[in-house]
């Protein structure tokens, strides 16, 4: 959805599209000062990864002077501290009432922000922004339990495939077993974010991830995958990612296949040159049935506390940074894909961007962000481990996937 920002709306009007109306506070917008002219005092705090503040790429700096520009009601002080999305939640929920009034975070930490109500919902115009920037899987990754939206996605996180294109044909990069029998794969083996790829049927507390009572619901033939993933890492084409192993595979030559995000594409893209190519995830086979590995998926997205002493330009400005021009910006300034679809012509020579979105579209599994994902990690990490660790064989397969589906407080498909 493009908004036209330059066009300036009165206070009142922008509180009722903005701001639920719970959450607007008394009309002296927490105690700022107000001009005779009618422009308002105010002040923003905003917590942003540092890389967006950097001098030679201040894409915060630009987009504030943006949203100034474009909001002549407001005399605005801005505040600015580096908080990573990562750890958005943790700095957040401590003292919610001392936490900035803006800031970016990442989709899985959604429940611990409600939780701790220190995220404000979503108001008409900009849930209508969200709905019309995004699909599906975005949308979802910012719906509370309660069906409510509390974020503005601005670009997508979650993982593809690399590959040397030079070793690999398009068909081939297709199939998971082809690319092994011919070419050097690596993949992330012990890491929870990716382990869990190849467990198709996998459910997260439900389709939408905001199912508490569904929980984590483990396919039913996860033996048999379990069994057919010992014989992957035995096989002498395979080698596990250990976070940086991978990337330097590609890079001297030893490894033709990685698995990876957005934050790769320039290392890859320099290490393989004109054989560089990214795609969506591909196809394996387990006793003779086709299985689609899937990654986890989730999006980085900005917020507005709802505690803040101006709440209504805090959800006004939030709703700005997941904007169509400070998407675009993003891209322009970092190469941050845009999640906004009416940006794709933005990104049609960047192959990675277009093998991030068919992913996010077509073979990503939402990342909940209920508090019943942190079950997950450290099991996950377990499981990982011992396949590496070749402590997991084909004859315990079963009985290790079993344990596994245990530690995780979940269950098997029936």
């Amino acid at each position: 959805m493009k908004i036209d920002w330059k066009k300036a709306i009165g206070l009142t009007a922008a509180v009722a599209m903005l701001v639920p109306l719970a959450a607007c506070g008394g009309s002296d917008n927490g105690g700022s000062d107000k001009k005779a002219s009618g422009t308002q005092n105010i002040t923003l705090s905003v917590w942003a990864p540092q890389e967006d503040q950097a001098k030679n790429t201040n894409w915060l700096g630009k987009v504030e002077e943006n949203f100034a520009k474009a909001h002549p009601e407001y005399n605005i002080t801005w505040k600015n501290d580096v908080v990573s999305e990562g750890d958005a939640s943790k700095q957040v929920s401590t003292d919610p009432s001392a936490a900035a009034d803006v800031y970016m975070f990442a989709s899985d930490q959604l429940g611990v922000l409600m939780d701790a109500k220190a995220i404000g919902q979503l108001g008409t115009d900009a849930e209508k922004q969200v709905k019309e920037q995004n699909g599906d899987l975005e949308v979802d990754s910012v719906t509370g339990t309660d069906g409510k939206l509390y974020g503005v996605p601005y670009t997508d996180n979650t993982w593809f495939m690399y590959y040397n294109k030079s070793k690999i044909t398009e068909d081939e990069a297709k199939d998971f077993d082809a690319m092994l029998a011919k070419a050097k794969v690596t993949f992330p083996m012990s890491n929870s974010w990716y382990v869990g790829g190849f467990f198709d049927g996998l459910t997260l507390f439900g389709e939408k991830g905001t199912e508490e009572k569904a929980g984590m619901v483990f396919p039913k033939d996860g033996a048999d995958i379990t069994s057919y993933l010992a014989d992957v890492v035995a096989n002498p084409n395979f080698s596990n990612d250990d976070g940086a192993s991978g990337l330097a595979a590609i890079k001297d030559g030893s490894a033709d296949v990685l698995f990876s995000g957005t934050w790769s594409a320039k290392d890859v893209k320099e290490a393989l040159g004109d054989n560089y190519a990214a795609t969506s995830l591909p196809t394996f086979t387990v006793n003779g049935q086709k299985k689609q590995m899937k990654s986890f998926a989730a999006t980085k997205a900005a917020a507005y506390n709802p505690n803040a002493k101006n709440p209504k330009a805090a959800a006004q400005f939030a709703a700005y940074l997941g904007s169509t021009e400070a998407q675009k910006l993003h891209y322009e300034m970092r190469a941050i894909p845009p999640t906004d679809k009416s940006l794709s012509d933005l990104t049609t020579d960047d192959i990675a961007a277009k093998a991030q979105a068919d992913t996010m579209a077509n073979t990503a599994l939402l990342q909940s962000g209920l508090s019943g994902m942190n079950d997950w990690w450290t099991p996950a990490e377990t499981f990982g481990k011992a396949l590496v660790n070749k402590e997991i064989t084909k004859d315990n397969a079963a009985a290790k996937y079993q344990d596994w589906v245990k530690q995780a407080g979940g269950k098997i498909a029936e």
